[in-house]
């Protein structure tokens, strides 16, 4: 189980306890929200591209919940048009199904880059592998347990609203 994967990876740094399981969903950005109480934009969503070259590793993108990839600036900093994987192809790269997908706990080593769109906030909710899960981060937290390569500007749309519902009820 995934999951199981993400809290042996967070055992390194004895979080894995800190690791939330909820009895509801929290597959997407809205039900996250929902679920924790927080503004979408809050809720670190992963997303997962690989260039058209055959044999290309996947690269994900960790970015606010409020964010959308700006295919012009995507292209300007990777090289290439980005190109989401499929569920399967998701699956595969990182070892984690869609509603769970996180840059920890990885089935295979992938680069993995954090945007910018973050960076407003002091913590952000990435999941944990299933689509029940997350963690609440700091921005320095996120970018080491997720052995990020780095920060990028590939997102557009982001932070029409940062003032509403903020909840440290967790």
């Amino acid at each position: 189980m995934a999951i199981e994967q993400v809290k042996e990876h967070f055992r390194k740094w004895e979080r894995e306890q800190d690791i939330l399981e909820f009895t509801t969903s929290s597959a997407t950005v809205q039900e996250a929200a929902d679920t924790i109480g927080v503004i979408p934009a809050r809720i670190a969503k992963t997303l997962s591209f690989r260039s058209e070259k055959e044999n290309e590793q996947a690269v994900l993108i960790v970015a606010a919940g409020d964010a959308r990839i700006d295919n012009k600036k995507f292209r300007t900093v990777f090289s290439f048009k980005p190109r989401m994987l499929s569920p399967e192809e998701v699956l595969e790269h990182t070892g984690h199904a869609i509603g769970g997908v996180c840059p920890f706990g990885l089935a295979t080593p992938l680069a993995i880059y954090l945007d910018e769109s973050l960076k407003r906030f002091d913590t952000v909710f990435p999941a944990c592998g299933s689509s029940n899960s997350a963690i609440e981060l700091t921005l320095p937290e996120l970018e080491r347990y997720a052995e990020a390569k780095g920060w990028v500007d590939v997102c557009k749309d982001w932070g029409a609203d940062t003032t509403s519902v903020e909840s440290d009820a967790i």
